[in-house]
């Protein structure tokens, strides 16, 4: 490939090819969805982007450009159903001379197109809906909704500046004029309401309660609830009025949480070795990092963050602390194969995680589309079963 020209036509190949993937593996379903991904250019929205390196030790980032890796691996990898980062640590990236990266959080990138459909499809979408979309990222799954819908219909927010200038750029290039909006998600945008449908492509610990007023009844908020230790996952909900209620989907898609509900950089306070008072824990640490449990487990500890440390030259114990409550639990191994917990604080909270799963385990290990929500103004609690089975409030 010796020339732009010579791009652009290989890229119409890759997408027919991308798009009879996704229509074979059952991840692109209506024709006008099909006709949006063959025909929006996903290497016009991320010219330059990271991948995950193959070497061993600290995670690590290497940049691809046409000029890295040429012209042809660059636009096979496009064109794969990946996602690929595109910005650091809330940073610009100096493509003037790109560097690998360590030690570094990504929060900006091109979603897998496999699930940017999945969710366009769950978003239900009809001819002359208006759709409000939260984190315009770099601006693809908007193109595909103005290519589905018209511009006119689409109403996009990029919390940042230089990510919106980015995707506002690609989008004009690629023919789509929505109407795109530089701020905090949260608040959505009031002056383009009533929305049809909300989606956000960004986690939530909660869900805004600006977005209940402007969608209008039995219009669809799709978004994925998530909080410091993993992501709860997508949840379709339909608005009533003054409260929507909905289901997760039975995967648990994960989005980099929005900005401004980030956690604090401070893990809390790590206790000493006699703080806090000792038992026999009932489940281990796997409980924080295995499917079903750490689901729960997030429930459970909603402001908990988690990380596994030796004491005093010893075992490695885990750490479960929440700044906001300075609570802590440490579990320590002990010498007949089970675990020790040590709590403290205003909230016991290796009891709440063992009551959620054990909960979790009393209704079958379901997973999480067994699980439903329900938000209003005054409350915004995940439940198990049905509304009235076991609950578990949202921060607020």
């Amino acid at each position: 490939m010796a020339c732009e020209p010579d791009i652009e036509t290989a890229a119409v190949d890759l997408r027919r090819q991308l798009t009879r993937q996704l229509e074979k593996d059952g991840r692109l379903r209506p024709p006008r969805w099909r006709a949006a991904v063959e025909a929006v250019p996903r290497h016009q929205f991320i010219p330059r982007f990271y991948r995950e390196s193959d070497a061993v030790g600290v995670t690590t980032w290497e940049p691809v450009t046409k000029e890295t890796v040429g012209k042809e691996e660059w636009l096979r990898l496009v064109y794969t159903d990946e996602t690929w980062m595109t910005q650091f640590d809330g940073h610009d990236i100096d493509w003037a001379d790109p560097q690998p990266i360590s030690n570094a959080t990504p929060t900006s990138s091109s979603t897998l197109p496999s699930l940017v459909v999945r969710m366009l499809e769950d978003l239900d979408v009809q001819d002359g809906m208006n759709v409000l979309e939260i984190g315009t990222g770099t601006g693809y799954s908007t193109a595909l909704m103005c290519h589905r819908l018209g511009s006119e219909s689409v109403t996009s927010i990029e919390t940042d500046e230089g990510v919106a200038r980015r995707a506002r750029e690609a989008l004009t290039a690629s023919g789509h004029t929505p109407h795109l909006v530089v701020g905090d998600g949260r608040a959505g945008h009031p002056a383009g309401a009533p929305y049809d449908r909300l989606i956000a492509t960004c986690g939530f610990r909660s869900m805004p309660p600006a977005w209940l007023e402007q969608v209008r009844p039995g219009g669809i908020i799709l978004t994925t609830l998530r909080g410091w230790m993993r992501s709860l996952g997508l949840v379709k909900l339909i608005v009533t009025g003054d409260s929507a209620s909905g289901w997760f989907s039975e995967d648990d898609p994960s989005f980099m949480i929005a900005r401004q509900q980030d956690a604090p950089e401070s893990l809390g306070t790590v206790p000493g070795p006699d703080d806090g008072t000792a038992r026999k824990a009932s489940y281990g640490p796997e409980a924080l990092s295995t499917s079903g449990p750490a689901f729960m487990s997030q429930l459970a500890a909603p402001d908990a963050r988690f990380f596994s440390m030796g004491v005093d030259g010893g075992p490695v114990s885990k750490f479960l602390l929440d700044s906001v409550t300075d609570s802590f639990a440490v579990l320590s191994p002990t010498d007949d194969g089970g675990w020790q917990v040590r709590q403290g604080g205003p909230r016991r909270l290796w009891d709440a995680v063992e009551s959620a799963v054990g909960t979790w385990e009393e209704y079958g290990s379901p997973n999480t589309a067994a699980f439903g929500v329900t938000v209003s103004h005054d409350q915004q609690v995940v439940w198990l079963g049905n509304p009235n089975g076991p609950q578990w409030p949202l921060p607020s």
